[in-house]
């Protein structure tokens, strides 16, 4: 359709002022003027129509302070000082101490995560029991591995029953914009 209508727009403005004054008009993007009582109807259809004016666009929402992200990490780093013990060197620690100290980080952890997303399994049923993955099934919820061939149902063995979050409460950020991206506050001892 466009390149029919930019040949009949080449050949009328080629030999036809009004109708060049029109195309010209229109890719300046000025207003085109009325279609005279002379103008024919080939020259009003080479004419290309008055553009519309935009709608104004509602004014996007400012992005958050702080991603709810960095909320977590601050929140599993207070808690269960998850950050020190991964940024932390380990090759001078015991495999010992290294396992003494992730029970506690870990089970902290754990303590975090049930607060704010109160995780269950998505699908229930212990690993290795025999499941059925139904015909229109949700890839979001089921990951096919192994042998996936023709179409479903599908039978296998559970080989993780997933996990999803049966809340999401994040805690709103509340501090200034220079520290929205502060994970952890240097602590400092007075004497």
């Amino acid at each position: 359709m466009r390149i029919g209508l930019a040949f009949r727009a080449f050949f009328q403005a080629l030999f036809n002022r009004q109708a060049a004054e029109a195309v010209a008009a229109a890719l300046d993007a000025r207003a085109l003027p009325a279609p005279s009582a002379t103008t024919t109807p080939a020259e009003s259809a080479a004419a290309p129509a008055k553009p519309t004016p935009a709608k104004p666009q509602p004014p996007k929402p400012a992005p958050p302070a702080r991603s709810d992200a960095l909320t977590l990490l601050a929140a599993l780093q207070r808690e269960s000082r998850l950050i020190d013990i991964v940024k932390e060197p380990l090759a001078n620690y015991s495999d010992a101490q290294i396992g003494a100290a992730a029970r506690d980080v870990l089970r902290d952890c754990g303590n975090v995560l049930e607060r704010m997303f109160a995780l269950r399994p998505v699908e229930e049923g212990e690993e290795g029991t025999s499941i059925e993955i139904p015909p229109g099934f949700d890839a979001a919820r089921f990951r096919l591995t192994g042998n996936v061939q023709g179409e479903p149902p599908f039978r296998g063995s559970l080989a993780h029953h997933g996990w999803q979050a049966t809340k999401c409460d994040v805690p709103q950020w509340s501090g200034n914009e220079a520290s929205a991206r502060v994970v952890a506050p240097a602590e400092v001892e007075l004497s």
